[in-house]
Formats: structure tokens, C-alpha cells, sequence
């Protein structure tokens, strides 16, 4: 009997117990969260106000309400970060923002609502707003990336990476208005690439042979410009004597 009624005691104070902290927690997530509760890791350059500006939250709102998922890809496409995680929290109460920031390898422009805008281009041709960019490594950047749009990134992406892994220096990419492509190679000059993205890996791989091919100075100081518009028939420029 004594048993019975110790495990009665223990089941009603183990039920109180749940229901207090059931209670609690379900209060907790209904508290309302402000611009105070919200903490930020990753990133130094990137504020509360960042936040704030560049998603659709509204402060104060209840901790339960907040979308996660959605200001995750908000916070990713506005403030051009390479990852970011969105967590709610009850104890300590708030909002933790995990940042993983991108990493400039060329300074950037492109042109948005009629203005233009400066900043960086990462390895994978996403652009950088200068005000969100890690600046540890600048001094190095020796490309600049000229008319970017979205939808010159995956070549973008193709021509960095094909400079840090060939013996080729591009410092310039130039997309004209209408999509027109051209690069500047340290050592070829001017190159003319044109309109057809599909062509780009042939291209890219033409421009390394003849980097490879051509060593001479006094040769690469003759050229003036080549056209890779037709890879099937490369045209090089050179200056008359």
C-alpha cells in the first residue's frame, strides 16, 4: 500500500511537472521577439539593422511565427551570404543568426534599377555588395568584374576559377549592356568572346593554349586583340610593323 500510494505521489508530482513546463515552453514560444533578442555570429560587418532591412520580419513578432526557413533565403540573396541558419531559441529567449560570409576574388559592378553599384565577385560569380564584403584579402585581388547580372554568374564563376587554375591572368571581364562578353588577359590583351555562354568552356580552354603556346614577349607584345567569337576559327591581331 505505502508503494502504491509513493508511486501515486511521484506520477501526480511528475504530471504537475509536465503540464508546469508544457505550460511555460508554450508561453515561451508565443513571447513576442525584438530587435534586443536577436544574436548574430559569423560576421562583424553585418548588423541587427542588416537584418531588419534586408527580411521580411517585423519587431516585434511571436518567437513561433518567425519562418525560418524563408528569412534564411532572404538574409542569403539580399545580403549575399555564402550560408546562413536562422534558429529559435527559448533559453537564452531570442533569435540566433549563424553567418557564413563570401569570400572576394575581383571587384565587381553591376547595374541595378538604373544605378550602378560596386563590390566583389566570390568564386562561384556571385556578386558581393562592397558593404557586406570580407576586406582581409584585397590587397590581393588583381580582376575587376564589369556589368554583372545574375544571369552572367555561372560563367563568371568559370572564368575566375579557370585563372586560378591555369597560367592565365584575367584583369578584366567585361559584359556590355547587351551581353556582349570580353576579357583582358595580362599578356593577350583584348579578347573577344561574344554572345553564346554554351561555347564558354571551349573558349576558356583555346585562351590557355595559346598562353601556353606563346611565351615570347616580343610575340605577345605584337598582339593586339583576338577574336574566340567562332572557336572553330580563332583570329589573332597583331600590330603592323
Amino acid at each position: 500500500m505505502k508503494n502504491q500510494k509513493k508511486l501515486k505521489k511521484e506520477g501526480f508530482f511528475l504530471l504537475v511537472t509536465f503540464l508546469f513546463l508544457t505550460t511555460f515552453l508554450t508561453f515561451k514560444t508565443f513571447k513576442k521577439v525584438n530587435l534586443q533578442d536577436i544574436s548574430i555570429f559569423g560576421s562583424e560587418l553585418i548588423t541587427i539593422d542588416d537584418i531588419a532591412a534586408n527580411s521580411s520580419l517585423n519587431f516585434p513578432t511571436p518567437l513561433i511565427f518567425i519562418k525560418t526557413t524563408y528569412t534564411e533565403k532572404e538574409l542569403k540573396k539580399n545580403l549575399s551570404l555564402k550560408n546562413v541558419a536562422v534558429i529559435r531559441q527559448i533559453f537564452p529567449f531570442g533569435l540566433k543568426i549563424l553567418i557564413k560570409t563570401r569570400t572576394p576574388v575581383a571587384y565587381g559592378e553591376r547595374i541595378l534599377e538604373g544605378q550602378k553599384i560596386t563590390g566583389f565577385i566570390d568564386e562561384g560569380g556571385f556578386f558581393i555588395n562592397e558593404k557586406y564584403a570580407d576586406k582581409k584579402n584585397l590587397k590581393k585581388l588583381s580582376t575587376k568584374v564589369f556589368g554583372w547580372k545574375e544571369n552572367f554568374r555561372e560563367i563568371s564563376s568559370k572564368i575566375l576559377n579557370t585563372q586560378k587554375n591555369n597560367d592565365v591572368e584575367f584583369v578584366k571581364i567585361n559584359f556590355s549592356p547587351n551581353g556582349f562578353l570580353t576579357l583582358k588577359e595580362k599578356s593577350l590583351k583584348k579578347i573577344m568572346l561574344g554572345f553564346n555562354p554554351n561555347i564558354i568552356d571551349t573558349q576558356l580552354q583555346i585562351i590557355c593554349d595559346i598562353k601556353n603556346q606563346i611565351k615570347e614577349e616580343s610575340v605577345l607584345e605584337n598582339i593586339k586583340n583576338i577574336d574566340l567569337t567562332d572557336p572553330s576559327n580563332p583570329k589573332i591581331k597583331v600590330f603592323k610593323p
